[in-house]
C-alpha cells in the first residue's frame, strides 16, 4: 500500500532524527573513549616510570652478593613475591607486572599473581599500549636490564569497557525512544504543514464540481511555496476558463451565423437542381452560390481567429506599412469605385503576429469601405511614443453615441444603411470585434470615434 504524504514526511523526519542521533552518539563515543584511553595510558606511563627503576634494581647484583650469574639468569633470580612487593610499593590499584627473558633458547616469565591471562610473551616494546583480549587491561612493554629482559606492566582498564557497555545500553534505549518521539512529532508537524494543502485540495475539488473556474483559491499569493502553488493553480484555472469561454463563444457564433447561410445555400442548390435551366441561368446561380461560399469562408476565418489561444500569438517584427498597403490594394479590388488612400511618414515595425495584425487592418479598412459607400477612406500608419498607430478614417455619415458604444461587440450590426457593401451582401458583425481582440492580444487598444455627419475613425494602437 502506498503511504500518504503525511506518513512519508513523518518517516523521513524519524529517519533524519535517527541518523542525527547515531552521528552524535558516534562522535560522543569516539571523544569519551579517546579521553578515557588517554587517561589510562597516562596512568600506565606513570606506573611504568615508577616500576622500571625498581625492577632494574632487582636484576642488578648487589656488592654483598657479587654473583655474575644473577645478571645472566635475570628472570630466574626474581621471584613472584619480589614483583608483588614492587607493585605494592608503586600502586596496588590494579597494577600487575611480568618479566620475560630468554633462557635455554626459550622464553621464560615470572609475574604477579593476577597478571592477565592470555597475554603473549613475545610482545614488542613500543610507544603504544596493548589492550588485552578481554579488554580489561592496558599493557605497556619496556626493556630492562640492558634490554635483555622485557618488563610488561598491566593496569586495570575496565573503565573503558564499562563506559562502552554503558554507552551501548544507553544508545539501545535512547535510539528507539528518539525515533518514536521524532515519528510522533513529524506526524503532528506534517499534519500542520499539510493542512493548507488539504484546504487547497477541497477548494480545487469545489471548483471542479461547481464549474466556476474563476473562483479564488484560499491562500493564493506570492508568499511561501504553498501560496505560490495556489496562485499557479488559480491562474491555470483562469486560463482554462478563458479557453472555455473562447470555445463557447466560437460555438455560439458558429451556430448563430452559420445556420442561416448554410440553409440558404442548401436551398439555392436544391432549387437550381430542381429543374433544367439554360447555361446563363446556371452561371448566375453558381455566381450567387460562390458569393455565399465566400461569405461563409470569411465568417469561418473570423471565427477561428477570434477563438485563437493568446499563447499561440507569435512575436516577430511586423512591418505595418506593408500590411496597410496590402489592405488598401485589396479594398480597391473589392470595390473599384471606392476612394481609398494610404498615408504614412515612413516604415513602422512592431512585434506581433503578422496574420492577426494583417486581418485586423483589413477588417478596419473593409469596414470603412463597406459601411461608408462613396466616402473617402484614408489609412494612416504612424509611429507614436511607445509604439505605433494605424488609423482608418472615412468621411461618411458617422454613427450616433448609442451605436458607437456597441460597435465592437461580436455579431452586433447597426441599421441596414451601414451593413450593406457595394455588392449588397451584409456583414457578420465580427470585423471590429476581431480587430479589438487582436489589439488586446498584442497589449494594445482599439479606439473608435464618430458622430452623425462627422465620419467614422478607428485607431489601432500597438506597443513597440
Amino acid at each position: 500500500m502506498k503511504l500518504t504524504l503525511r506518513a512519508r514526511l513523518a518517516l523521513w523526519a524519524a529517519l533524519a532524527t535517527g541518523l542525527a542521533v547515531a552521528l552524535v552518539a558516534a562522535g560522543l563515543f569516539w571523544a569519551v573513549n579517546g579521553f578515557l584511553r588517554q587517561a589510562q595510558e597516562q596512568r600506565l606511563l606513570s606506573v611504568v616510570g615508577a616500576v622500571q627503576g625498581r625492577v632494574e634494581g632487582l636484576l642488578r647484583p648487589s656488592r654483598e652478593d657479587d654473583d655474575p650469574l644473577r645478571s645472566l639468569l635475570g628472570v630466574a633470580t626474581v621471584s613472584q613475591s619480589d614483583l608483588e612487593r614492587v607493585a605494592d610499593e608503586v600502586d596496588r590499584r590494579g597494577v600487575e607486572l611480568r618479566l620475560v627473558a630468554v633462557q635455554a633458547a626459550e622464553l621464560a616469565s615470572v609475574g604477579t599473581r593476577s597478571f592477565p591471562q592470555g597475554v603473549p610473551l613475545d610482545l614488542r616494546a613500543g610507544p603504544g599500549a596493548y589492550l588485552s583480549r578481554d579488554g580489561e587491561h592496558l599493557i605497556l612493554v619496556r626493556g630492562v636490564g640492558g634490554r635483555s629482559v622485557q618488563l610488561q606492566v598491566a593496569v586495570d582498564a575496565r573503565a573503558l569497557t564499562d563506559a562502552r557497555r554503558a554507552f551501548g545500553q544507553a544508545l539501545t534505549v535512547l535510539l528507539p525512544l528518539a525515533l518514536l518521539f521524532s515519528l510522533l512529532v513529524g506526524w503532528v508537524v506534517a499534519g500542520r504543514l499539510l493542512r493548507p494543502v488539504r484546504t487547497l485540495e477541497n477548494a480545487a475539488r469545489a471548483v471542479g464540481e461547481g464549474g466556476d473556474l474563476r473562483r479564488p483559491l484560499p491562500g493564493a499569493g506570492r508568499g511561501d511555496e504553498l501560496a505560490r502553488l495556489a496562485l499557479t493553480m488559480q491562474e491555470a484555472f483562469a486560463r482554462l476558463a478563458d479557453a472555455r469561454d473562447r470555445e463557447q463563444g466560437f460555438l455560439r457564433a458558429a451556430a448563430h451565423d452559420l445556420r442561416s447561410p448554410l440553409a440558404a445555400l442548401t436551398a439555392r442548390v436544391e432549387g437550381t437542381l430542381a429543374r433544367d435551366r439554360d447555361a446563363g441561368r446556371y452561371r448566375a446561380d453558381l455566381r450567387e452560390i460562390g458569393t455565399d461560399i465566400t461569405r461563409l469562408s470569411t465568417l469561418a476565418n473570423h471565427l477561428l481567429l477570434l477563438a485563437r489561444d493568446p499563447g499561440a500569438v507569435q512575436r516577430a517584427p511586423v512591418p505595418l506599412l506593408d500590411l496597410a498597403a496590402d489592405a488598401v490594394d485589396r479594398a480597391r479590388e473589392l470595390d473599384p469605385l471606392a476612394d481609398v488612400d494610404l498615408a504614412a511618414s515612413g516604415p513602422v515595425t512592431v512585434p506581433g503576429d503578422r496574420v492577426l495584425l494583417g486581418q485586423a487592418i483589413w477588417n478596419l479598412t473593409t469596414n470603412a469601405v463597406r459601411h461608408a459607400p462613396q466616402a473617402t477612406v484614408t489609412v494612416t500608419v504612424r509611429a507614436v511614443p511607445g509604439g505605433a498607430a494605424v488609423t482608418v478614417r472615412d468621411d461618411g455619415p458617422g454613427v450616433d453615441a448609442a451605436t458607437l458604444a456597441r460597435l465592437g461587440e461580436a455579431f452586433y450590426r447597426p441599421d441596414v444603411s451601414r451593413t450593406a457593401d457595394a455588392s449588397g451582401v451584409g456583414g457578420h458583425g465580427l470585423g471590429l470585434a476581431l480587430a479589438r481582440h487582436v489589439a488586446t492580444l498584442h497589449g494594445g487598444t482599439l479606439d473608435l470615434d464618430s458622430a452623425p455627419g462627422r465620419g467614422f475613425t478607428a485607431t489601432l494602437h500597438l506597443p513597440g
